[in-house]
Order: structure tokens, then C-alpha cells, then sequence
């Protein structure tokens, strides 16, 4: 039988609300483990029969036989865990059990959930016990670890948990490990860091670097745009006789020359790679030379490519055809863009990704043809692609620049309904355009829908929308939109707060006016 987790949520939420009160967190643990191994090892139905619950409720319930808890299972408790603290408590829990010993894959866990919520002195702390510890390690655990530094900017931090690998692992870093570091000190641009640690693989630990550390030392170059560097490193390649140039070394340098506007030495050297080094070159390596040739101006060259690549076996990729697409739109040329789609379609069919579909739809509306441009997002529906909120955004600013404000607000509730998500900035755009249209009461229909949906406008059109609102008269609609905003954080200008008042005393509306004044107090 599959358990459902959901089931397993409830139960222990029900457990955990009316027999589990007055339990330290530690207890709560010994009897949620308990049921979850009840569940995990019942055929046929889950049963709590083990569990003897006291006659006074208040009393802990008492468990007749406390099953072992497996390596797996531990895991899955830590990964669920959110409090790291709760999630130490269960890793030393289970590790007072008989014959249980943690091992590499309990290690691994409980040490990303530490370093996942930046509670590095624990990491520290399981560290040193884990040189303690007689089982095999695996370096992967500190690559994970030295990703998690350096997404958190401590690049000395990496290179510290570079340097555990030895010692704890027990033997050297593998050249996965070496890259790994390597790239993300460079991927970071600390230069100077990641030469000395070069400089520290190649002398302490003997280091012959392979294709994957000179194509990190190559972009590198390339980023910066010091290509004769790169090209020397090339050069080392092909002398160490082992780490050969491979396709990714070749593309990047292809982009770093089409970055420096070198196009032409670009399409030579991809000449060579294919004549001199025979490798063949992939969608993603065309692909640069398509997308720089084309926005260089020489579309059309662009086009050529793409047919040279079809006819030289390589099939061309979504990518390919939507880096043409985008250019055709840019110079205009909505007629190429509109073929390509259709070459698109008949390759891909209904797997033509998002991506593709924006910007065709882009192009329809660049060029006034918003109802063909509906048209398409309703395709991508019919398709099961689910349309994105740029797509939307570019087709309500179309209909908005048209002045077709009805259509605009009927497709934000119509996609809406559909369970297309939709954020603030669609919305933004069509309330900006009603409120500066004088369409008050389309407006604050609209404002409406934002605010309940968690959404809320600009504060410049926020301010403008309640002084409309004051200026036509509208004092009911003023004071239910205000408060609704300020409810949501918002301040309006000195000026604004002087219309609602005045507005509100001209009606003999004098208790709004009060509120009005007690809440400006308050602000």
C-alpha cells in the first residue's frame, strides 16, 4: 500500500494538537517516529494500536514499543524539518538508538539544512565531530558545501571546504572537486583567490589539469575580453596532449570573439574547429554565431545559418529560430518572422515553448495585429503551454495603446479565471491607463480585484486615482478605496489627504472626516 503524505501530515498534525500537549520537542519526536514507522511498515492499513493513550489527555502518551529508526527515514525527517535546530535535535535523537551510526548520507543532509539557512557554527560544529567519525565520506558533501558559500559571498569559506576534503575523506580531491572550486572563485571574480589556489593544486597536490579546468581559465579570459590570453591557453591545451580543445572551449571563444565584434575571425575559427579539430558543433554552438550575426545587422546571413545547420545534420532548436524571430521583429520584417514561426511549428508542434510563443506574439503586436496576437496566446492554451505574464503584460499594452480598455480589462478576468497567473505589473498597466482615462468606476472594479489578490498599485497612481475620485465626487468610492490601500501600506500625499477631508465635510459626512483625520494622525 502507497501511503499518501498527506495522510501522514494529518495524522500527526491531529496527534501532535490533542495528545501530544505538554511534550518537550524530543518526545513529540519519539512518538511522531513511532507512527511514522507504523504507517511505513502496515500493508494493508495504518494502525496506532501500539499507542496507549491515558485517560487524562494532558498526560504524555505512552508508547509500548519504540521501533528502530532507519538511515532513510532519519533523512527524510531532517529534509522536512524546517528549524535547524529541531532538525540537530532529531540527527542526535536517532543517533542514541542501539546500533545506529550516522553515515555519509545523514551527514550530507543535516549539513545542507545548516548551510541552506546560513547557520554556518553548526556546520563548523558537525565538521569537527565528523573527523571523529570512522565511515566514508564522500568529497561531494563539501562540493555541495562550497556552492552554498559561495552563493553567500564567503570565498575564503570555500577554499576552507576545499582543504576538509583530505582530512575528513581521507584521501585527495578528485579534479571535479579542483574545477568546482576553481570556477566558483572565477565565477566570482576573485582572481587573485583562484590563481594561488591553481598554484596550490599544481605544487601540494600534483595537479595535471584537465579539459574542464582549462575551459574555466579560457572564459575567464573571455569575460574579460583579453582573448590573445585565452587563445594561450588554447596553446597549453594542445601541448599537454591530454586536455585537447573540445567543443566548449571552441564556443567560448567563438562568443568572446563575437562579443569583441571580431565576426569574421569567429566564422573562422568555427571553420577550423570543424575542418582541423573534426568536431561537430551543436544547436547551442550555432546558435552564437546566429545570434551575434544577426543583431551585427546581417539578419539575413543570420537565416543562412540556420539553413546550413539543418543541412549539415544538426536539427535546429527552439532557440535558434526565436534569436531569428526577435531580430526580424526589431528591423520590422514581420513576414520572415511569421515564416520562421511556422518552420518552428512544424517541428515542434505543440512542444514549442513559451519562449516562442511571446515572442511571436511580440512581433503581432509591434506591428498593430493585436487580435491575431489573442489569438496565439488561446493557441498556447489549446497546446497546454501555459502563457507567462510577459506575453500578457505586451498584449494588455497593446490594447491599452489603442485605447481598447474594456478588452484589456475582460482578458485580465477571463485569464484570471483560467488559473493564468498574473503579477501586479499586468494589472498595473491597465489600472494606470483607466485612471488616467477618467475611467473611475472600470478602476476601481479593478482595484478591487488587485487588492483582494494581494496586489496594489503604483503610489503615484494610487494618489492620482483618489484625487479623480474626489474631484468627480465620488466620496463613497474615495473612502473605500483609501482604506483598502492603507491597508496595504500605503501613505497618501499631504495634498490627496486635504481633498478626502474637504470632500467628506462638503458632504456632512463628519464622521469619515474624523476617521479621516484620526488615521492621517496616525500616519
Amino acid at each position: 500500500m502507497i501511503i499518501n503524505p498527506k495522510s501522514i501530515w494529518f495524522l500527526f498534525k491531529e496527534l501532535h494538537m490533542n495528545q501530544m500537549k505538554g511534550l518537550t520537542f524530543k518526545g513529540r519526536c519519539f512518538y511522531s517516529l513511532s507512527v511514522f514507522q507504523n504507517l511505513e511498515t502496515t500493508s494493508q492499513k495504518a494502525s496506532v494500536s501500539s499507542i496507549e493513550t491515558s485517560s487524562n489527555t494532558n498526560e504524555p502518551p505512552k508508547i509500548k514499543k519504540q521501533k528502530f529508526i532507519s538511515h532513510e527515514v532519519a533523512i527524510r525527517l531532517i529534509k522536512r524539518e524546517k528549524d535547524p535546530q529541531n532538525a540537530l535535535e532529531i540527527f542526535n535523537m536517532v543517533s542514541d538508538q542501539r546500533g545506529f551510526n550516522h553515515n555519509n548520507s545523514t551527514y550530507a543532509i543535516i549539513l545542507h539544512k545548516f548551510a541552506s539557512c546560513k547557520r554556518f557554527e553548526m556546520v563548523h560544529a558537525v565538521l569537527h565531530q565528523m573527523s571523529y567519525e570512522t565511515c566514508k565520506f564522500h568529497e561531494g558533501i563539501f562540493i555541495n558545501l562550497m556552492k552554498h558559500f559561495s552563493k553567500f559571498s564567503l570565498h575564503e569559506k570555500v577554499l576552507e571546504m576545499f582543504n576538509f576534503i583530505e582530512p575528513i575523506v581521507r584521501q585527495k580531491p578528485s579534479l571535479k572537486a579542483v574545477s568546482t572550486c576553481l570556477n566558483l572563485l572565477v565565477e566570482a571574480n576573485e582572481i587573485d583567490m583562484a590563481k594561488e589556489f591553481l598554484i596550490h593544486a599544481q605544487e601540494k597536490l600534483h595537479l595535471e589539469p584537465n579539459t574542464c579546468i582549462f575551459n574555466i581559465l579560457v572564459k575567464h579570459h573571455c569575460r574579460n575580453a583579453d582573448l590573445e590570453a585565452a587563445f594561450e591557453v588554447v596553446k597549453e591545451m594542445r601541448k599537454s596532449g591530454v586536455s585537447y580543445p573540445n567543443l566548449i572551449t571552441y564556443s567560448t571563444l567563438l562568443d568572446g570573439l563575437c562579443r569583441c565584434g571580431r565576426l569574421q575571425e569567429a566564422i573562422d575559427l568555427f571553420e577550423e574547429m570543424v575542418s582541423k579539430d573534426q568536431i561537430v558543433p551543436d544547436a547551442l554552438t550555432y546558435n552564437i554565431l546566429i545570434k551575434w550575426v544577426s543583431q551585427g545587422g546581417d539578419v539575413d546571413k543570420g537565416r543562412r545559418i540556420l539553413d546550413f545547420m539543418r543541412k549539415n545534420g544538426c536539427q535546429p532548436n527552439a532557440i535558434n529560430y526565436t534569436t531569428l524571430m526577435h531580430v526580424y521583429c526589431e528591423q520590422g520584417r514581420l513576414e520572415e518572422s511569421e515564416t520562421l514561426f511556422s518552420e518552428m511549428m512544424g517541428c515542434f508542434g505543440d512542444k514549442v515553448d513559451m519562449v516562442g510563443y511571446t515572442v511571436f506574439i511580440n512581433c503581432l503586436c509591434k506591428s498593430g495585429r493585436v487580435d491575431e496576437a489573442i489569438k496565439v496566446l488561446g493557441k498556447m492554451k489549446e497546446n497546454s503551454c501555459m502563457s507567462d505574464d510577459v506575453a500578457v503584460r505586451v498584449i494588455l499594452t497593446a490594447l491599452c495603446s489603442d485605447r481598447r480598455h474594456d478588452e484589456a480589462l475582460y482578458l485580465l478576468q477571463r485569464l484570471s479565471k483560467e488559473g493564468v497567473y498574473l503579477n501586479k505589473e499586468c494589472y498595473r498597466i491597465v489600472l494606470n491607463v483607466l485612471c488616467y482615462e477618467g475611467e473611475l468606476d472600470k478602476a476601481m472594479e479593478l482595484l478591487g480585484m488587485m487588492l483582494g489578490k494581494g496586489f496594489w498599485p503604483h503610489h503615484a497612481t494610487s494618489n492620482e486615482l483618489l484625487v479623480r475620485f474626489c474631484k468627480a465626487g465620488k466620496v463613497i468610492d474615495a473612502a473605500i478605496s483609501l482604506f483598502g490601500l492603507v491597508n496595504v501600506g500605503f501613505k497618501p500625499d499631504p495634498h490627496t489627504w486635504g481633498l478626502l477631508i474637504d470632500l467628506n465635510c462638503r458632504e456632512r459626512r463628519l464622521l469619515p472626516a474624523f476617521q479621516l483625520l484620526d488615521e492621517l494622525c496616525y500616519q
